[in-house]
């Protein structure tokens, strides 16, 4: 009898002390999910030396444990289709069904987005992905990248940043293979790019020791140890179908990878590796006319026109002199003759002309590719 009550004793109690569950209850502003919920609420940010502003965010907790999942959305808030792409993507998450958390903030720029600003908030003036890790006592940009950088970003073990096609903007969808010489931390970002689907792939090396590296989210984000993917496609300000399936599939396609979804992920069989770091500069300011679409390769003296500015004699001519792949080529629009080695102005005042050339090599590893190849397109992550 004494046995029998001892093997049930024995049975009843773990034999083993559990664990506690870190992530039974994840919170991200307003927005609180246990296990096997969702939950919408807002990031609030209090007025200080200016407006108050919030934040929409979700959590899709999943029942089982797995990788906590950032996707941000909308620094640049009229990046339409990315933004788009993760208000809908909420829905297609079924927490049952999920091992891990994903945290959604599909809009991160909300006065760029109402205002129809591009590439700043026009609160302060700033660019959204270039103020991290913020400042809880600064203007409205930085008080919100610190909330975003605390609540999301430090929570995650992955970091996924969404992108598409500004106002003024005609992307071929590409994804960015971020490498900050961590060769762990390097092959898993790789192992997304690849997953997430699309075949250009923009190779771009980051010194995480300096603090210049770190100012946009996904060099923060690298910088915290954090696998980053970062990914774009859109035009014009338009949600074209097309560009939106390719951003959710995407997504899915990062969930599967990582096992938090029942998704089978096909990697890219044959990528583009580009290096983005040629810039195209007018000899003067004027306005630029597209001769080529976005994505095919170009031949030498191809892909747009330079004319003067109105009022002024007719400079036309062409641009591009070399050959190479438009990935950002743009309609009419303003360009100030510049040094093309310098970084993208500001909002309103002109741009050079991106380009990307092939690199032609497999990259199995950082050494593949100069430190300084692959700045970002159309002067992104500024």
């Amino acid at each position: 009898m004494f046995a029998v009550a001892a093997l049930i004793m024995f049975a009843a109690g773990p034999a083993f002390p559990q664990q506690p569950d870190a992530h039974a209850a994840v919170t991200v502003g307003t927005a609180t999910a246990t296990r096997g919920q969702v939950a919408y609420g807002v990031i609030s940010i209090p007025a200080a030396m200016d407006s108050a502003t919030s934040l929409p965010v979700a959590v899709v907790n999943g029942a089982r444990p797995g990788p906590v999942v950032a996707l941000v959305a909308g620094s640049h808030g009229t990046e339409y289709t990315s933004i788009v792409a993760l208000t809908r993507i909420i829905g297609r998450l079924d927490p049952k069904t999920i091992s891990g958390t994903v945290l959604v903030a599909p809009l991160l720029n909300v006065a760029s987005f109402t205002q129809m600003i591009v590439h700043v908030n026009p609160i302060d003036g700033k660019g959204m992905n270039g103020q991290y890790p913020g400042d809880p006592a600064g203007t409205q940009t930085q008080r919100a990248l610190a909330a975003v950088a605390d609540q999301i970003v430090k929570q995650a073990d992955v970091v996924v940043d969404l992108h598409g096609g500004d106002l003024d903007e005609d992307l071929h969808p590409y994804s960015y293979w971020f490498r900050g010489g961590q060769a762990g931390q390097d092959s898993a970002s790789r192992a997304l790019a690849l997953a997430f689907g699309l075949d250009h792939i923009i190779v771009r090396d980051f010194d995480l020791s300096d603090a210049a590296s770190r100012r946009n989210l996904g060099g923060y984000a690298m910088s915290l140890g954090k696998t980053v993917l970062v990914a774009e496609a859109g035009r014009s300000g338009t949600v074209e179908p097309e560009d939106l399936r390719l951003l959710m599939d995407g997504v899915l396609n990062v969930l599967g990878a990582l096992r938090m979804i029942d998704r089978p992920v096909r990697p890219v069989a044959h990528p583009v590796w580009l290096d983005a770091s040629t810039r195209l500069a007018a000899d003067s300011a004027g306005m630029f006319f597209a001769t080529v679409g976005r994505g095919p390769r170009r031949r030498r003296g191809g892909g747009g026109l330079h004319d003067g500015l109105p009022g002024t004699p007719d400079g036309r001519g062409a641009l591009a002199r070399r050959g190479g792949r438009h990935l950002h080529p743009r309609s009419a629009f303003h360009v100030e003759g510049r040094d093309a080695r310098g970084d993208r102005t500001g909002a309103g005042g002109g741009a050079d002309l991106p380009e990307a050339r092939e690199l032609g090599v497999s990259l199995p590893g950082r050494s593949a590719v100069a430190p300084s190849a692959a700045r970002s397109l159309g002067g992104r992550h500024r």
